[in-house]
């Protein structure tokens, strides 16, 4: 099993770092649910999103360079009516994606450990995110991590749980 030394997290500066490893993993994790093909919006504007405000993207890098593991934040959209977090500072934590020959290696809880040192220089109060049952372990590796479950939506194909931290 590769060993969490083996990894180096650094900061996402461009796209193409991490693009193919994304949309991999995307395909892997939510097959038929999404378009395999289609470049999820905040990609398209990786800049934006990942480069300004309280937004980061991290890639964890084996000793060949090659992305095991991504995470990100974002600022908070308020793209989902029904959350209202106030005046808070808010942002979403997404894209988190381990190599599967990586999982269960401590790569997962060392990324979102720098990306929470992150979003405290940048005076984030909130942590927001959701994930979906079908993803095995994920919302039991958000509560090991702190989170709690906010609300879970019953539509039958997403069956989304929002989720959140205060930091």
């Amino acid at each position: 099993m590769p060993r969490l030394q083996d990894i180096s997290i650094q900061r996402v500066r461009e796209l193409h770092q991490v693009h193919s490893f994304l949309q991999s993993a995307r395909v892997s994790m939510f097959g038929g649910r999404i378009a395999s093909l289609e470049i999820p919006e905040d990609l398209r504007h990786f800049e934006e999103t990942y480069l300004s405000g309280s937004g980061c993207m991290l890639a964890a890098l084996d000793a060949d360079q090659s992305v095991q593991a991504t995470i990100a934040c974002r600022d908070y959209d308020g793209r989902f009516a029904q959350l209202d977090f106030g005046p808070q500072k808010v942002v979403e934590v997404v894209r988190l994606f381990v190599a599967p020959q990586f999982r269960r290696s401590g790569v997962g809880q060392a990324m979102l450990d720098v990306l929470m040192r992150h979003a405290l220089a940048q005076q984030v109060q909130v942590l927001y995110l959701h994930t979906h049952p079908f993803l095995q372990g994920a919302l039991e590796f958000w509560q090991r991590q702190g989170f709690a479950v906010i609300e879970r939506e019953e539509d039958p194909l997403w069956q989304t749980v929002h989720m959140q931290r205060l930091m």
